[in-house]
């Protein structure tokens, strides 16, 4: 897939809707693989803190992948961050997408290790990529690692060492490894790259 055929839809976590800075910056990161549409949820649209429930999560997610395809006539990628990943990978069930790719997918709910988020992605059959920093306590890669090897679909993981949940690494891991946090998501980009071009 190259620039001008691919699109990603991408889609927010729980708590930073799309105007969010570190999601302007999955924005940038993204702009020289293909074009980039964000879109909120309704609850955030609507000023409220909690999500609403997944099924109206898939409806809207469902409904923005449809406007994308009325303007746009290549693969789109399905992207998220944590709960937008999730949500997508649901929506691929159904949805006919070349590809997933989930920033931070939230494995573990409340990052209670007993409570595994695991069942869609077993169902999975769409091509996955997993961004996933070492610090992400709602996704230990241990408990990745085991769900991937009974997965269906074809899948890849690409690990952001010192990265938290939002793919952020510390100062410390930064400097340790000598790169700075633009560094890291020109890594990401690049990983995203390599994955779509399998």
């Amino acid at each position: 897939m190259t620039k001008p055929d691919i699109a990603f839809l991408l889609a927010p976590g729980a708590g930073a809707p799309t105007t969010h800075p570190r999601m302007q910056a999955f924005r940038k990161m993204l702009e020289p693989i293909g074009t980039v549409v964000p879109f909120d949820y309704s609850y955030a649209l609507e000023g409220r803190k909690s999500p609403d429930r997944l099924p109206k999560l898939m409806e809207r997610h469902r409904a923005a992948l449809a406007r994308l395809r009325e303007n746009h006539a290549g693969p789109i990628v399905l992207i998220g961050k944590s709960m937008g990943g999730r949500v997508g990978c649901h929506v691929a069930l159904t949805e006919r997408v070349p590809a997933v790719v989930c920033l931070g997918y939230p494995l573990c709910g409340a990052g209670n290790r007993a409570n595994l988020r695991d069942e869609v992605l077993l169902a999975l059959r769409t091509p996955i990529l997993f961004v996933q920093g070492t610090k992400d306590r709602l996704c230990p890669l241990d408990l990745l690692e085991g769900v991937r090897q009974r997965m269906t679909a074809p899948n890849a993981l690409h690990v952001v060492e010192g990265g938290d949940h939002s793919l952020l690494a510390s100062k410390t891991a930064l400097k340790s490894r000598g790169l700075d946090q633009d560094q890291i998501d020109s890594d990401i980009s690049k990983a995203i790259a390599d994955f779509l071009t399998l």
